[in-house]
């Protein structure tokens, strides 16, 4: 599906959706002039939208590719979006040619495409449930057939914990923690509330009243949703400073990432 193509049934085009705004954001195709129209305001007000954008799909590159050289095979990516190359399953593949991996969205758009992409692969599963009941997510057959909780699994919530207010983030990660094997990872990315606080304000306000509410944290709120697991070095930082392969753009805005082993 595309922008010229007509949308699957029951799709709302006409009211902008987070995933298909970040889509466009990096350039996908997946998007309609609602949400185009929305991430063009935001950019104008938050001019290094798409710069954090694709700095936070890196650190995805990045945080599994180390997963996988620490020996984890299988993973669990909650949130997963529109599917964007190169996705957790081919960087997990560079290492392991046998991973497996679970994409969860509650989005009907991200399982038409996920349907299309995975079909053909055995090792591969998207599941169409919401991350904010994890106990749904963790009971579902398909993952409970790919996924062995008694091996080290990585668990990955790249820019969705903003979307829950409050202490709710600590209620969706607290299940997969409990449930995770000694050598199991944790990745979290996050917008941060620190930095340039005239962007930071400009950020909050070209959110304002859009599709979902957006909670941007400081660090030291975002630090316990790891829920005490050993965070590796470098920590939790800044996206483009976390093991870089090459040098970031300096930005107003921060989106905080880390990644972080289960210990015995």
């Amino acid at each position: 599906m595309s922008r010229d193509q007509s949308p699957p049934d029951g799709i709302d085009t006409g009211t902008p959706h987070v995933g298909r705004v970040y889509d466009y954001v990096l350039g996908g195709k997946n998007n309609y002039a609602a949400d185009r129209e929305y991430a063009d305001r935001i950019v104008a007000q938050m001019p290094d939208y798409p710069v954090l954008a694709r700095a936070n799909r890196s650190f995805l590159s990045r945080a599994v590719a180390f997963m996988a050289e620490a020996g984890v095979r299988q993973f669990v990516d909650l949130g997963a979006g529109i599917p964007t190359s190169p996705n957790v399953h081919e960087v997990a593949r560079e290492t392991h040619p046998d991973a497996r991996v679970v994409y969860v969205d509650n989005d009907p758009v991200v399982s038409v495409h996920n349907d299309v992409l995975l079909a053909t692969d055995k090792l591969l599963v998207s599941i169409r449930a919401d991350v904010g009941r994890p106990q749904e997510v963790l009971e579902h057959p398909d993952l409970l057939r790919l996924i062995d909780f008694g091996e080290p699994v990585g668990v990955l919530l790249l820019s969705v914990l903003q979307l829950f207010p409050g202490e709710t983030p600590r209620e969706v990660v607290g299940p997969f923690l409990e449930r995770m094997a000694e050598g199991s990872h944790l990745a979290i990315t996050h917008p941060s509330a620190e930095g340039d606080q005239e962007a930071v304000g400009r950020a909050r306000a070209a959110l304002a009243g859009g599709p979902v509410t957006v909670t941007l944290r400081r660090h030291a709120e975002i630090l316990p949703f790891f829920g005490g697991l050993d965070l590796v070095e470098p920590g939790l930082v800044d996206v483009t400073t976390w093991r870089p392969r090459m040098p970031g753009r300096p930005t107003n805005m921060i989106v905080l990432g880390g990644v972080a082993r289960k210990p015995a």
